[in-house]
């Protein structure tokens, strides 16, 4: 009685890990048209406000980033028809708990940085990549190039995808440190490189793999 006891305990931590891996495989297969969808929208607009900013009228062109945002949710929702269907569990909950956290912070940072802006909060930031002076310096963009890799390294380590951790590691710190070097319009073109090294190329990895 006891070893059946046992053996019906190691076959339900077999069915449990295959069910894990399982699941691992399917989350990792199905992120490939998503990493590429987000990392074209934010490389394509990245490279757009850049632009626009530097030729049309300056800054006040980031309020398209809130279009980005609803373009991407749109090209999300049609790549989640044709997705195959994940089963709720610890690996997908933990996934999605690790960026709701980052979009939490973005979020909040943007919020604090606008109200900033239009002077409702008494605090003066310097975001140009100017020398430091009396004002708070906060360069964004490598703030949330270091957010995106810490978030991106962790769901590959959780996947077990040694593509996902090294781009994710490499846009990351990379972006993080490139964009200290640079002025605020310039950063757009840090913000496409991280977007291309972190989301389009894993994403095109993934892609080809799965089609093997």
């Amino acid at each position: 009685m006891e070893e059946n006891k046992n053996l019906t305990a190691e076959r339900s931590l077999e069915i449990i890990t295959e069910q894990i891996e399982r699941s691992r495989r399917n989350i990792t297969s199905n992120s490939s048209c998503s990493l590429i969808c987000w990392g074209t929208c934010v490389f394509v607009f990245a490279l757009l406000i850049a632009y626009l900013w530097k030729n049309h009228g300056g800054p006040a062109w980031n309020a398209l980033w809130g279009v980005m945002w609803i373009l991407g949710y749109v090209g999300e929702w049609f790549i989640s028809k044709n997705k195959q269907p994940v089963p709720k569990n610890f690996v997908s909950n933990t996934i999605g708990q690790v960026w709701a956290t980052f979009g939490m912070f973005m979020g909040v940072i943007g919020f604090i940085f606008g109200l900033a802006g239009c002077g409702l909060l008494p605090v003066a930031f310097t975001v140009s990549g100017d020398h430091f002076n009396a004002h708070l310096y906060v360069n964004l963009t490598s703030i949330i190039s270091l957010c995106f890799g810490i978030a991106s390294t962790i769901t590959g380590f959780i996947l077990k995808n040694r593509i996902v951790q090294v781009c994710g590691f490499i846009a990351g710190l990379g972006g993080f440190f490139v964009a200290l070097q640079y002025p605020w319009s310039e950063q757009l073109y840090v913000m496409a490189a991280v977007a291309f090294i972190g989301l389009i190329v894993p994403g095109l990895v993934i892609y080809f793999q799965n089609q093997k």
